[in-house]
């Protein structure tokens, strides 16, 4: 199983403060971020500070992904050149449009971890859909490599792709932030919901990320550190589910210990969705299914 992603913070790859203070925030992923925060006559020297920084900081527990510029740029293949040698967790890949875009990079990296000797697919992959070429060809991204872990959505730049307006609702982009969450599903990925971008308003902050969790969303991508405790917040289920859900699974496992089937608990008829439910909460807290 991958490892928990609840919250996802971008920190710019040229700024070493700002990583430094990224990787103490205690967050689930640190992204340094090559692309959107790197001006592009920085992008050589953010490279420099994003190997220094894998190099010499300690991230403790926090996976360390690096977002490299997209592929169409012609300086992805460079990123990753750049900064492979101090081995990140992971690399997040901008406006991915196919599977193919994916497999480059995968195969790229397989020949470092080769010449390095270390395990094969032990650098992962996170795809971020934010084109509405993207969002047509889920299928085919969602399963398009071993090492891809999980499918991100982006709101902004898919509005702007869509020539839409951006809402507080978020209608405009409702079918292409459920259409990730389903193909995430379909091949036993995480999905991972777009940064809430107004910076003040931590109540919309909230009501946006309780929202993606109801749509089926594991993780949600942060563009600043006052949003991790509200994020954090609204995907780490309450002790109250938590023992719920837990109640429910062990009284699966007994009843079917037993050769029962679907079985009444608390005046509710529960069966395998509703055990599948259960388990995800399970997986949410960090405690898997018993």
């Amino acid at each position: 199983m991958s490892r928990p992603r609840r919250v996802l913070l971008f920190m710019p790859g040229d700024d070493l403060r700002k990583i430094t203070k990224g990787a103490a925030s205690g967050v689930d992923s640190v992204i340094m971020d090559l692309e959107d925060a790197v001006a592009l006559g920085r992008k050589e020297p953010a490279r420099a500070v994003v190997v220094e920084a894998l190099r010499t900081l300690d991230f403790g527990t926090t996976e360390r992904l690096v977002r490299i510029n997209g592929l169409t740029t012609g300086l992805a293949e460079d990123d990753v050149a750049a900064t492979v040698a101090a081995r990140p967790d992971g690399y997040m890949i901008p406006k991915v449009e196919s599977a193919a875009q994916v497999q480059q990079i995968g195969l790229l990296l397989d020949g470092v971890e080769a010449q390095h000797g270390w395990p094969l697919g032990g650098i992962r992959l996170l795809a971020i859909i934010e084109t509405a070429r993207g969002v047509m060809r889920l299928d085919e991204i969602a399963g398009s490599s071993p090492r891809l872990d999980a499918l991100c959505f982006g709101a902004e730049d898919l509005a702007g792709d869509i020539g839409a307006r951006r809402t507080a609702e978020g209608v405009e982009v409702f079918y292409a932030r459920s259409a990730v969450v389903i193909a995430a599903a379909a091949y036993g990925l995480q999905a991972i919901d777009t940064p809430y971008v107004d910076l003040q308003n931590i109540d919309g902050l909230m009501a946006d990320a309780r929202r993606a969790v109801g749509m089926g969303y594991t993780g949600k991508l942060a563009i600043h550190p006052r949003h991790i405790e509200p994020i954090l917040a609204a995907f780490t289920p309450s002790d109250e589910e938590v023992t719920a859900a837990q109640r429910l699974v062990d009284a699966y496992a007994a009843r079917q210990a037993a050769g029962a089937g679907a079985f009444a608990l608390d005046g509710k008829m529960v069966d395998t969705p509703m055990l599948r439910a259960a388990q995800r909460i399970l997986d949410r807290a960090g405690r898997g299914a018993a």
